[in-house]
């Protein structure tokens, strides 16, 4: 039976370019037939990866059927995943992520969890030597993946590792670092086809902090005004998406890359005081800047408090 392979819901390009660069080294490498799956249409920056190295979109799929063999990369998080991924066969996990608890497994797996700003970091370690098998595109994919999830070395997540890997990528790949970056980024910024309920799910993770649930959205971006000017809406549409998905409250981040800060969106009193008790920021206004605030795993989550 065929392995699936996939990330978490919302897929960025880590958890679009993770599937397909282990897919290929199951299939490859280890003669395990396998194929990497998306649980939802990737983001701007995913879906311009796909095509600049001319890689296919993998299939969505909605749900995994009982005993379906799977390997989860990019998230070990229940609420990130199919609903019945407890009825799945999981053979193993590749994540750079707290552990979050509550997945359960048919048996012993494998689990790989490091303290890395990116999984694809991980699987380039775990390839080792037959990495000089893997196709240029897919190399390009997990080069991809590390400038995205590192902001190109902003993130305070970034490690020398995460660095080491990226550099020795491009060098072998022809590519220049600051000039791709800007391709990602570009790609990432570009919005204007998606709603408002969208963008706020568009990177966005469920948590609870002391009782009330959050949704926590990200929009990392190298044009913070072109989101900016649409808060009106996005705070709007907060009622909506937080009513849909069983959340008391969505909280929008808006980072902008090269100024390595992030904006709030500020639309009642709950947010305010999260503002005030998680950054020490107050504001009376419908927005708050938080300087040198980029990540979410790091930054962000970390420091909620209601």
């Amino acid at each position: 039976m065929t392995t699936l392979v996939f990330g978490h819901k919302s897929p960025d390009t880590d958890s679009t370019g993770s599937p397909i660069i282990w897919a290929w080294y199951l299939n490859e490498v280890k003669g395990t037939p396998a194929k990497a799956v998306l649980l939802g249409e990737p983001n701007t920056e995913a879906a311009f990866v796909l095509k600049r190295w001319g890689l296919e979109k993998p299939e969505i799929i909605a749900d995994v059927e009982d005993g379906q063999p799977c390997v989860i990369v990019d998230t070990n998080n229940p609420a990130e995943l199919p609903a019945n991924i407890n009825g799945a066969d999981v053979r193993a996990i590749i994540d750079h992520h707290k552990l979050a608890g509550g997945l359960e497994t048919k048996g012993p797996i494998e689990i790989t969890m490091r303290p890395v700003a990116c999984t694809a970091t991980i699987m380039h370690d775990l390839i080792g030597k037959d990495m000089e098998r893997m196709p240029e595109a897919i190399r390009c994919a997990m080069l991809s993946c590390i400038l995205s999830d590192t902001l190109e070395f902003r993130s305070p997540t970034t490690t020398d590792r995460d660095r080491e890997v990226a550099e020795a990528l491009a060098a072998e790949l022809g590519i220049s670092i600051p000039d791709y970056a800007a391709e990602l980024f570009a790609a990432k910024s570009d919005v204007s086809a998606f709603s408002d309920a969208e963008l706020l799910r568009m990177d966005s993770k469920q948590y609870e902090v002391d009782g009330t649930k959050f949704r926590v959205s990200v929009l990392e971006t190298t044009s913070p005004a072109t989101v900016l000017n649409r808060k009106a809406g996005l705070m709007e549409a907060m009622k909506a998406v937080a009513a849909e998905d069983g959340v008391d409250q969505v909280l929008m981040f808006v980072v902008d890359i090269l100024n390595e800060e992030s904006t709030l969106l500020v639309p009642n009193d709950l947010v305010r005081e999260v503002a005030k008790k998680s950054f020490g920021a107050e504001t009376d206004g419908d927005t708050v800047v938080l300087p040198g605030v980029v990540s979410r795993k790091k930054q962000i989550i970390p420091n909620l408090k209601v």
